[in-house]
């Protein structure tokens, strides 16, 4: 599955990282305690969270993670976008709750890594 596939599933707008939509991801997790996915969270490509500060940023990119979807329609601020452009993530928004967005990237066959 791409990036892009993720966006069409979850009915997502992008924010920025347009050229990077192309990018396979095999995995994702959802969590708002970035300390939850610093601890237990491992080969992840895709984060889904409804945090919009830049420590999402910069806890996507200490984990190597590709792509962040925020969820419930929320958008961060321009501080958080540049800093994702800077790392080389996708951002995500998808007026979706965390609940249905895991479920629908799940039901197409997206898992969660061990």
């Amino acid at each position: 599955m791409t990036i892009r596939d993720v966006m069409q599933i979850l009915d997502a707008e992008l924010i920025c990282g347009e050229q990077l939509l192309d990018t396979e991801v095999h995995t994702a997790c959802g969590a708002d305690m970035m300390s939850d996915v610093l601890a237990f969270v491992k080969d992840q490509s895709v984060l889904l969270t409804g945090l919009i500060n830049p420590q999402v940023v910069r806890t996507a990119d200490m984990m190597d993670m590709r792509c962040i979807v925020f969820v419930r329609g929320k958008v961060p601020e321009e501080q958080v976008t540049e800093l994702a452009v800077e790392r080389d993530i996708v951002l995500l928004k998808t007026p979706l709750r965390m609940f249905t967005a895991c479920g629908r990237l799940y039901e197409k066959g997206l898992r969660g890594g061990c």
